[in-house]
């Protein structure tokens, strides 16, 4: 009877790993997140020392960049993002968007922002930890998250495709309306 009291218990505890490393498993794309969780809470400072947490803008639609002045496809994104979505929604109060560059110091963030001449939020991501509330600490960027009003997530993209993004500017005018 205490071995199979033990063994239920070894049994238990190994269903329940198992579950844990089913939850943090990456995707193809290297997302931990799936569309329809709740966006993992994180709080950042932008280039200009603002201090903005992603609960309290709850109510509007996020989209977050994930980005770093070294991956040339967030340089050819980059452009896009700033015309088709900032420059079209920036005036909106219901829509947000950061870009959160990946481990790099504020002044070579800064330089990256004037560089790639955008002008929406960059925040900074000391040792990627806001990214890997999202994907795999190892995966690679550019991706983007798209949150709702009530803090879900309801799009995800990868790299840059002119497809994937036409519906991304979609979706954002969708969520708007």
């Amino acid at each position: 009877m205490k071995k199979c009291m033990i063994l239920a218990a070894f049994i238990g505890c190994l269903l329940a790993a198992m579950t844990v490393q089913a939850q943090v498993t990456p995707d193809a794309a290297g997302y931990i997140v799936k569309v329809g969780d709740t966006a993992p809470d994180f709080e950042m400072t932008l280039t200009d020392g603002q201090q903005v947490k992603l609960s309290s803008l709850r109510g509007k639609v996020v989209m977050l960049q994930f980005t770093a002045s070294w991956c040339g496809v967030c340089r050819k994104e980059m452009p896009f993002i700033e015309r088709d979505i900032w420059q079209k929604h920036k005036d909106n109060d219901g829509f947000a968007l950061y870009g959160i560059d990946r481990d790099e110091p504020l002044e070579r963030v800064k330089a990256f922002a004037k560089q790639t001449k955008v002008t929406y939020p960059l925040g900074l991501d000391p040792g990627a930890d806001i990214f890997a509330l999202y994907a795999d600490r190892k995966a690679g960027i550019t991706r983007n998250v798209l949150i709702d009003k009530e803090g879900k997530i309801v799009m995800m993209t990868r790299l840059y495709n002119e497809e994937e993004f036409a519906a991304l500017c979609k979706k954002i005018d969708e969520l708007l309306k």
